[in-house]
């Protein structure tokens, strides 16, 4: 079984919940097991609310009266600072979730982790794979959301879309529940 769908989402923290339903609604029918499900439902619900909070110019972040006069971003050609996407591929045994925006994107040392923070996933000599900051301690309120897809995920990525966004994207393999009518043969 191989499917995708993607969703173009605004920029406003009602969507976080919408997107992460949506997940969960097509993870019951195809049959995986709610464990997993839940897992990448929690990774997507912080890689969307990050999306919603940093994906985008200052201008549009708040409300109409934060914003510069003149059209709106869907009213400006080429411009969807308010707006995010998430695509979510279910192929073979695996799901690999993304989520892109056009805000600034990373720092380009934020996406990097040092050989002493290896992930589980990638090996210690993996320098491409290094973070220059360690986890957030436990009493920031802030900061912790990609750690926590990183520990939810098999493989996660963080990086920069061509030209401007984030893009932070992960899978993790499947379980099926028993007698899952769409489980891999």
């Amino acid at each position: 079984m191989s499917m995708w769908w993607s969703l173009h989402l605004r920029r406003e923290a009602a969507s976080v919940p919408l997107a992460r339903r949506f997940l969960l609604g097509t993870m019951e029918t195809a049959g995986v097991d709610p464990d997993i499900s839940y897992d990448l439902s929690v990774a997507l619900s912080e890689a969307c609310a990050n999306a919603v909070e940093h994906g985008g110019d200052r201008q549009d972040v708040g409300g109409a009266q934060d914003a510069a006069p003149g059209p709106s971003d869907d009213e400006q050609p080429g411009r969807a600072c308010g707006q995010y996407r998430v695509t979510a591929y279910l192929d073979g045994e695996k799901c690999r979730i993304e989520v892109a925006d056009s805000g600034p994107g990373f720092p380009t040392r934020r996406a990097l982790r040092t050989a002493a923070q290896p992930h589980a996933g990638y090996p210690a000599d993996e320098s491409s794979h290094a973070r220059v900051n360690p986890h957030p301690p436990a009493t920031a309120e802030s900061g912790r959301g990609l750690c926590l897809i990183e520990e939810l995920a098999d493989h996660v990525h963080f990086g920069n879309g061509p030209g401007r966004g984030a893009v932070v994207s992960f899978d993790k393999v499947l379980k099926w529940r028993k007698g899952a009518l769409l489980m891999v043969s």
